[in-house]
C-alpha cells in the first residue's frame, strides 16, 4: 500500500521509522512527502528515511497526484483558530478518493462532522487516533468496543506541556524555563502559546465532543482559561498544602445542552487527574452503561504519536 505525507517533522519522521522497522510484517511504502520547508520528494519504490526534496509541489492536488498513493497521512502543524490548511488538504484527499489518517487535531476540532459524511459519500475510510492521546486508543475503543453506549461527558488533562510547565513552576522554577524544557522534550506546539493559553486543550476537547458527542462544536465554543496567571510563588503554596494545578478539560450535556470547558483547577494530590506527571495523559469518558472509563498513558512520546497513524493505517488496510 502506498502512502503521501503532507508534513514531515518529528511525528513525521518517527512514522517513516516505524514503517522502516515493521516492513517485513506490514508492507507499506512512503511514495511522497510534501512539506513547506524543505520541497517536496517522490519516489514510486519508496522513500527512505531522508529522502531527497526537490522544489516544493506548486499545490497539494498536484502532490496527490504525483505521489500515487492510496493513503494520506496529514501531519501539518496546528493551527486551532481555523484548522487551516489541513482541513482543505483532507478535503483534497477525499476528492481523489484517497484514505486519510491525521495526527492534526484542527480538523476534527473545526470540521469533524462535515469531514466525516464527505469520507462515507466518497467511499473512504478517515481515521484520527493521534490527535488527542498520541497512541493511547480513545476514538478506536469508543468505535470498536462500546457498542450502543452513549458518552455523556468527560474530563480529562490532555494537555502534557502544562503538566510539564506547572511542575517546573511548582520547582520554583519561571514559566520560560518551564517552556526551554517542554521544548528539549519536544512536546511544544510550535507557538507555546498555544498550550498556555489552553488553545491546544480546547482544540482536543472541541475534537473529543464533536466525536465522541456528535457536539459539531469549534474550539472558539469552549470556555478558556489557560494557566498564564500561575506563578511560581502560588503554585509552591498549594503544593505546601497537599494540592496541585492541572490544565482540565471538561464536556458534559445536561438538560441545559452541551457544556465545555478548559480551566487550571487547584486539585487535591490525591485526584486521579493530580496524578498525571510529565508528559502523562488521563482520560475519564461518562457513559450511560459502562459508567465512568479511564485511560492512562504514561510520558509518552514522539513513538507513541507515531504508533497512532500506524494503528489507524493497519485498521485501514483490514477493512479495505
Amino acid at each position: 500500500m502506498n502512502l503521501a505525507l503532507i508534513g514531515y517533522g518529528k511525528v513525521g519522521k518517527a512514522f517513516a521509522r516505524l514503517l522502516e522497522n515493521k516492513r517485513a510484517q506490514f508492507p507499506f511504502r512512503i511514495t511522497g512527502i510534501h512539506t513547506g520547508r524543505h520541497g517536496t520528494a517522490y519516489d514510486a519504490r519508496g522513500l527512505g528515511l531522508e529522502p531527497r526534496f526537490g522544489p516544493a509541489a506548486a499545490a497539494v492536488e498536484e502532490f496527490l497526484e504525483r505521489a500515487a498513493a492510496e493513503v494520506v497521512f496529514e501531519l501539518t502543524p496546528l493551527d486551532p483558530a481555523a484548522g487551516e490548511p489541513a482541513i482543505s488538504h483532507i478535503r483534497a484527499a477525499f476528492a481523489r478518493g484517497l484514505h486519510v489518517v491525521t495526527a492534526n487535531k484542527g480538523p476534527i476540532a473545526h470540521a469533524y462532522a462535515a469531514l466525516r459524511d464527505e469520507a462515507l459519500r466518497a467511499g473512504v475510510q478517515f481515521r484520527f487516533e493521534s490527535t488527542v492521546m498520541d497512541g493511547a486508543p480513545v476514538f478506536n475503543l469508543v468505535r470498536e468496543t462500546l457498542p450502543g453506549v452513549e458518552i455523556r461527558g468527560f474530563a480529562g488533562v490532555v494537555n502534557s506541556t502544562t503538566n510539564v510547565l506547572l511542575e517546573a513552576m511548582e520547582q520554583g522554577q519561571s514559566l520560560e524555563e518551564g517552556i526551554e524544557k517542554a521544548r528539549l522534550l519536544g512536546i511544544t506546539e510550535a507557538d507555546p502559546g498555544y498550550d498556555i493559553d489552553g488553545w491546544d486543550a480546547a482544540a482536543k476537547t472541541a475534537a473529543l465532543a464533536n466525536v465522541l458527542m456528535d457536539a459539531r462544536v469549534t474550539p472558539l465554543e469552549v470556555e478558556t482559561k489557560g494557566i498564564r496567571r500561575l506563578t511560581p510563588e502560588k503554585l509552591a503554596g498549594l503544593k505546601s498544602k497537599g494540592k496541585t494545578v492541572r490544565l482540565v478539560s471538561r464536556a458534559r450535556r445536561g438538560r441545559s445542552g452541551l457544556k465545555m470547558r478548559v480551566r487550571a483547577e487547584v486539585l487535591e494530590a490525591v485526584d486521579p487527574l493530580a496524578m498525571t506527571r510529565g508528559t502523562s495523559s488521563f482520560l475519564l469518558v461518562e457513559t450511560d452503561l459502562m459508567g465512568t472509563l479511564g485511560i492512562y498513558e504514561t510520558n509518552p512520546g514522539v513513538d507513541q504519536t507515531a504508533y497512532g497513524l500506524f494503528s489507524d493505517l493497519v485498521d485501514i488496510a483490514r477493512v479495505l
